[in-house]
């Protein structure tokens, strides 16, 4: 998906002709709130993931790799980080799992 999140859930909605109330109402959320969000002026919580691909019978991993690819690069572009920072963040995360690993062996 090149597009946003947003932009995505507006698609999604009106493909299924769903109204911002109706679909607000199923994921429990007003329909100013969701205006916002499709429009990029506010961002999704990733909390209402699941309840998205619930609704719109949608596989929640892939949606949560595309949000959370999207929250990753937004804040490495508001925070004028250059791509070796994204490299780096790899390494840590494999980093971070080896010694969650490690602990886990420990707690057991």
């Amino acid at each position: 998906m090149k597009k946003g999140i947003g932009e995505y859930l507006r698609e999604l909605r009106k493909s299924e002709g769903f109204t911002l109330t109706q679909m607000g109402a199923k994921l429990g959320m007003d329909s100013g709130a969701l205006s916002k969000i499709e429009n990029g002026k506010r961002i999704l919580d990733a909390g209402y993931l699941p309840i998205v691909a619930q609704v719109f019978n949608l596989d929640l991993e892939i949606l949560k790799t595309e949000f959370f690819a999207e929250k990753i690069a937004n804040e490495l572009i508001e925070n004028s980080c250059n791509e070796s920072t994204l490299r780096l963040a790899e390494e840590k995360i494999k980093y971070i799992k080896v010694k969650t690993a490690e602990q886990t062996k420990l707690e057991i």
